[in-house]
């Protein structure tokens, strides 16, 4: 298991994973399982290399080191590989009204790897049509605690998480998250009530289910 836990390890840091974070993905409470599976304490089942596999970005053949074939001749060179990485899917965002904020990972959703993002979302509603995002369309976030004037975000007001396009008017310290459907008003915020709304990151692309 040595040699499998040094592969995970080289992986994990060519993604810029830190062990607590790789410990979220895979549904640990604590970095340490991390620890020891790239330590070589652990018998992993079948399952679990599976998972981690998939959250890695690789087959479990290539994580193991088993052969998966006879050698193949090198691809022409004008052919590049499609690369991809897993992204976590968090649960719905809201495109509307604000929605309770579901922290739990549904699932892992594979996005191009040039794709920086830390989790993505599932819109909901139709408030963001204005900026080509319709419901049931995933949004991938990359974390951030502030973007700049007139970036969309995802954004968590007390237990509540919506999606929306915001400016800050530093002056007067009011914080306004706008729509991008005229059926919706806009959402400002000042004073104590700024203590109650926080930037959960900046959207940085989506995935339509509309062709």
């Amino acid at each position: 298991m040595d040699a499998i836990g040094a592969k995970i390890k080289q992986r994990r840091m060519e993604l810029g994973l830190s062990q607590t974070e790789l410990a979220k993905r895979l549904g640990y409470a604590e970095k340490s399982a991390v620890s020891k599976i790239e330590s070589g304490r652990v018998d992993l089942p079948q399952s679990k290399i599976v998972k981690l596999a998939a959250v890695l970005g690789m087959s479990p053949a290539a994580l193991m080191g088993w052969e998966e074939g006879p050698a193949q001749a090198p691809a022409p060179h004008n052919l590049l590989p499609i690369e991809t990485r897993p992204v976590p899917l968090l649960g719905n965002i809201a495109c509307g009204e604000p929605i309770f904020a579901d922290t739990e990972y549904e699932a892992y959703v594979e996005a191009g790897g040039h794709i920086q993002a830390d989790f993505c979302l599932r819109a909901q509603g139709d408030s963001m049509i204005g900026a080509r995002i319709f419901d049931g369309d995933l949004v991938f976030v990359r974390r951030q605690e502030m973007v700049e004037d007139g970036e969309i975000a995802a954004v968590l007001i007390g237990e509540q998480a919506t999606l929306k396009r915001v400016y800050y008017d530093r002056e007067h310290e009011i914080l306004q998250l706008f729509a991008e459907n005229p059926r919706y008003k806009t959402l400002r915020y000042t004073g104590a009530e700024l203590e109650q709304v926080r930037i959960l990151g900046k959207a940085v692309a989506f995935q339509s289910h509309i062709r």
